[in-house]
């Protein structure tokens, strides 16, 4: 069962923002409806999943050993995924909610005979830092723009990283055709998001991201953008919109 931690939303020293727990905490119940207010996570989540597989592939050291950290992991379309893959898999996410409803779908849906394993938590990143806890590989997707501070965040995750380990961050662009498609599109013309899941304001350009990882003494390894197409997602060189980086020490 998921391990329960108080959060305090009353002071703000750590990377939560109280309504943006409280939106994803809403839509916990859809999360793992396929053509609900998710859809489009459960779209790009293979093209993610297979990305951050093919990297690790060529870092035998970390491929399906030891504990991966999925910071934020929602109701666990990413950590499931990845555990089912042989992965040894700790999800975190700062709402109850989320975690119950990713603890509620691997009790009903048991990962694969030959898949790893998979724990959820609630929590932040600040408690893991606070109890000096280390991973060789961890993954924050599509959580850096709902963050209080990015560039803490990813100096935290920073901490958390094990020598030579390797980071996955997926997150969108802080352009007029992210705003056109991830915000007016996606939330007040298709309705594929629920209104108010996005704020453009936060997105983040990938040299902001490159300047953060920087000054956390992490470097940018390799990127590849996320776009989606009529016949589905795919993985390209345009960062425009979505796009996903792996990150290392220096």
């Amino acid at each position: 069962m998921p391990i329960v931690t108080t959060v305090n939303s009353n002071k703000q020293n750590n990377s939560i923002i109280s309504d943006e727990i409280n939106h994803f905490n809403q839509l916990a119940n859809q999360w793992w409806d396929r053509k609900g207010p998710m859809s489009s996570l459960h779209d790009m989540n293979d093209l993610r999943i297979e990305w951050i597989n093919n990297n690790l592939k060529h870092h035998q050291q970390f491929y399906k050993s030891g504990t991966l950290l999925d910071i934020g992991c929602g109701a666990g379309l990413a950590s499931e995924a990845l555990a089912n893959l042989g992965y040894h898999v700790l999800g975190v996410d700062a709402g109850q909610k989320v975690i119950e409803a990713a603890q509620y779908h691997l009790d009903t849906t048991p990962l694969l005979p030959n898949g790893g394993s998979l724990t959820y938590q609630i929590g932040n990143i600040e408690k893991l830092v606070h109890e000096n806890q280390h991973f060789s590989v961890i993954t924050a997707l599509e959580i850096l723009e709902h963050v209080h501070d990015p560039n803490k965040f990813i100096h935290n995750i920073a901490q958390l990283l094990q020598s030579k380990g390797l980071i996955f961050v997926s997150t969108i662009n802080r352009t007029i055709p992210a705003f056109l498609f991830a915000k007016v599109a996606a939330e007040y013309v298709t309705r594929k998001l629920p209104i108010g899941t996005h704020n453009w304001k936060q997105f983040i350009t990938p040299s902001e991201l490159g300047k953060m990882a920087h000054a956390a003494r992490l470097r940018i390894k390799s990127i590849a953008g996320l776009t989606f197409y009529p016949n589905g997602w795919k993985l390209t060189k345009n960062v425009k919109i979505n796009y996903i980086v792996c990150l290392t020490k220096n």
